[in-house]
């Protein structure tokens, strides 16, 4: 089985950026322990700030990987080219978000992903991804 996470915008600064949110662990560290614990899984890591590059991976990959758990972060509440990006490709999608987005602003309540998406699963932390992996197993 061939997974990608494709993350978004800022979350390069896990580990740095609001703790109290996002918690302490950098995303490399915690990728590096799922690529241990799935080790019968093709497990492949992207991460962007750029709106552009995240809809040209999601299209590379859209046809020939198993399953795409993308964590979009701010671009879910603005980006209707991903959202569309989405609905173009076969590859199934798991929409993911390491903190609740409704429990914080309501802007973050809107998801251009989410129609398109085989599931979201919000609020788990870093498990989340997990999460999203045995989704695909």
């Amino acid at each position: 089985m061939k997974i990608i996470i494709i993350n978004g915008p800022n979350l390069n600064l896990l580990g740095k950026r609001e703790p109290e949110i996002y918690g302490n662990e950098t995303f490399e560290d915690y990728f590096f322990l799922l690529k241990n614990k799935y080790a019968t899984v093709d497990l492949h890591y992207f991460q962007s700030n750029i709106e552009g590059e995240i809809i040209s991976k999601i299209q590379e990959i859209g046809f020939s990987y198993d399953g795409i758990i993308l964590n979009a972060a701010a671009y879910t509440h603005t980006s209707i080219g991903i959202g569309d990006a989405v609905k173009a490709i076969s590859t199934p999608v798991i929409e993911v978000h390491i903190s609740n987005t409704f429990s914080r602003e309501s802007f973050r309540h809107q998801s251009y992903i989410s129609p398109n998406a085989k599931g979201v699963i919000i609020g788990f932390g870093l498990t989340s991804y997990e999460l999203a992996i045995k989704s695909f197993l």
